[in-house]
């Protein structure tokens, strides 16, 4: 009998698995790939309606990978942004004593002006480090004497410059953010740099020699003014606008201005006065947290 060998021949095949996927691409080259030059990608979590830390499409709102890999607009307030402020009257509207500016000459100091409307909503709180920055649009008027009135305008034609300037002061009492030891006002940032450059003078006595008060000025900027027309001139509805940052730390602030009246010729008609905050004063604080 013939016998007939059986020979069984094993191929080992070797199958690789791709985990690439493309999207408008046939040639993914990662684990996900979006192809077109003009590709987007929506998030619903991470849009303005269902995102409170998205301020929209007019400011910059950044995206973070949290510990789970997850994407996040604000890594638990540690980064990204967080509007602090945003007040469309600020200031009291009042031209009295307590928003007042005396002018000074070419004194180097400033003059605390100027109450907010409502220090509770006026007040905020930095939960980390955070550049914060600062936009506003204060409102003053101008007069000859220390009665504001349209019949005394200015008229000896001399050129002044008003000049404003915010600085923050550490909140201690909820209640009243003006409380608490006397020197509660941001000199320095977290670094120990001075704010500024400063220290500044934002409080001195009422001939302008010496200073009060120091603290962090920012946003400073200022207009001319200049009227020879008793009658006619313009003394009320002007505005100086300001923008800065500034590094703070931890903590609870509040935002309050200071101002002054600068003129070469101080006896050409006395004691001028300027108000800040005699109209409508819009302010924006936002806070750029970082790690």
């Amino acid at each position: 009998m013939k016998k007939i060998g059986l020979s069984i021949i094993t191929f080992a095949t070797a199958i690789t698995t791709h985990a690439q996927v493309g999207i408008n691409t046939n040639d993914p080259q990662q684990t996900l790939d979006i192809g077109g030059a003009a590709a987007t990608v929506m998030i619903d979590g991470l849009n303005s309606t269902n995102n409170t830390t998205n301020l929209g499409a007019g400011l910059t709102t950044r995206v973070y990978v949290d510990s789970n890999g997850d994407l996040v607009l604000d890594d638990d307030g540690k980064v990204g942004l967080e509007l602090l402020v945003d007040a469309e009257n600020y200031l009291v509207d009042a031209e009295t004593s307590d928003n007042r500016i005396n002018q000074v000459g070419t004194a180097f100091g400033y003059e605390l002006a100027g109450e907010p409307n409502d220090f509770a909503s006026a007040q905020f709180t930095l939960t980390n480090n955070a550049i914060v920055e600062v936009n506003y649009s204060v409102s003053w008027s101008i007069y000859k004497t220390r009665t504001p009135a349209a019949d005394n305008r200015i008229q000896d034609g001399q050129a002044r410059i008003i000049q404003t300037g915010v600085y923050f002061r550490r909140v201690t009492d909820p209640t009243d953010p003006y409380a608490g030891p006397a020197i509660t006002y941001e000199l320095d940032d977290p670094t120990g740099t001075p704010i500024n450059g400063g220290p500044w003078c934002i409080s001195m006595n009422s001939s302008g020699t010496t200073c009060l008060e120091y603290g962090g000025l920012l946003a400073l900027n200022g207009q001319f003014y200049t009227n020879t027309d008793q009658d006619d001139g313009a003394y009320r509805n002007f505005k100086n606008t300001g923008s800065d940052y500034v590094r703070l730390g931890p903590g609870t602030y509040v935002a309050l201005f200071v101002g002054r009246v600068y003129v070469g010729d101080v006896a050409s008609v006395g004691a001028i006065k300027a108000f800040l905050g005699s109209d409508n004063d819009e302010l924006q604080i936002i806070a750029h947290y970082y790690e």
